[in-house]
């Protein structure tokens, strides 16, 4: 792979993020604050501007687009867009749901979408409409995923690296050329974004950032294993696990408590980890975790007892502070609930033995 093309979209971001903040003063572009926030001041809110604008110039320079990845391309500009447009006036959350399955639809028109799943013992399932709904939902979910953790600064830019980097190392190892550089193109871009957007951050990306890193990484991923086997079909979504984890318990607490899916609260897994570890922490926290999930994915490669087993330690880990910190409900505790059961019985058992 050439340097440059990962070197260019680092300093196109760089150069471009300041000018970025500098335009925010003219148009009001900021972040407002509000009783989820937790920044105070002016910063701009419209940083995805210097990350989009990196990828789709060394894209134009270095990448041959085929019919897919113009398929990208289309669908990712619509989403930023959409977010830009948000930025800027706010648009109502239904018409962001529905310009998301527009841009998913023009996946599935260039060919992007699962095609074939190969299950064990030679079965296949050839989707056909099963294809079309789990490609809407998947595409809608992971942008969504990744909208809903820009909650901290560097957070949803760090684990989008992280995602990035690790599917395109994926790709070395499964010898393809185009994810390779369409992952570190993009993974640079937003880097060059994060000196800026590290805490302190000094500028946000904004939903035109968050939407737009979102859909790449549902397409990227979709691009690189739609036809494939239930095992690589699931690294997608074990490199999204936190944020998929989020956004599932965000639906059930919002459910549980009577309130609109759409509506914002601040219950997010980086709120409460914000409270007992501070900012920074956090952010390492998390993007270490992501880390942490991208190593047994590459674990399980290599080993399937060992990636496995760190996958089930790391999923255990989550689950348990989901609970302890009530992130869904003060009774959702079935692991926890689980342990205190065998814990009583033991002591039974252990009594009528004594």
């Amino acid at each position: 792979m050439d340097y440059k093309m990962i070197l260019l979209p680092f300093l196109i971001s760089v150069i471009l993020t300041p000018l970025v903040k500098q335009y925010s003063i003219y148009c009001g572009a900021y972040a407002k604050e509000n009783k989820r926030t937790v920044h105070h001041g002016k910063i701009s809110r419209i940083g995805g501007v210097a990350i989009y604008l990196a990828f789709i110039i060394t894209m134009a320079i270095f990448v041959k687009a085929d019919r897919q990845i113009k398929g990208l391309v289309i669908g990712s500009s619509i989403m930023f867009f959409t977010g830009l447009i948000d930025d800027l006036i706010d648009i109502k959350p239904l018409v962001k749901l529905t310009l998301e399955v527009i841009a998913a639809m023009v996946l599935i028109y260039f060919g992007v979408s699962v095609d074939i799943i190969r299950l064990p013992l030679g079965i296949q399932i050839d989707t056909g409409i099963i294809s079309f709904i789990f490609t809407i939902i998947w595409v809608a979910g992971i942008t969504n995923a990744v909208n809903l953790i820009d909650g901290l600064d560097g957070l949803a830019g760090g684990m989008s690296v992280i995602v990035l980097v690790v599917i395109g190392s994926i790709a070395i190892i499964e010898r393809r050329s185009d994810l390779l550089s369409i992952a570190f193109i993009l993974a640079f871009g937003t880097l060059g974004f994060l000196v800026y957007n590290a805490h302190p951050a000094s500028i946000f990306m904004g939903d035109c950032g968050s939407l737009f890193l979102g859909f790449m990484i549902s397409a990227i991923s979709l691009l690189g294993f739609k036809s494939s086997t239930i095992l690589t079909l699931a690294l997608p979504i074990l490199l999204l696990m936190l944020p998929i984890i989020d956004t599932l318990s965000a639906i059930l607490r919002r459910t549980l408590k009577g309130m609109k899916f759409m509506e914002a609260d601040k219950s997010h897994i980086h709120h409460l980890l914000m409270r007992q570890f501070g900012h920074r922490n956090t952010v390492i926290i998390m993007c270490g975790l992501t880390a942490l999930f991208g190593l047994s994915a590459f674990a399980y490669m290599i080993n399937r007892n060992i990636g496995f087993l760190v996958m089930v330690i790391i999923l255990l880990a989550v689950e348990i502070f989901i609970e302890k910190s009530a992130m869904i409900s003060e009774k959702f505790h079935p692991l926890i609930g689980l342990w205190h059961r065998i814990q009583r019985k033991s002591r039974k058992i252990f009594k009528k033995v004594g």
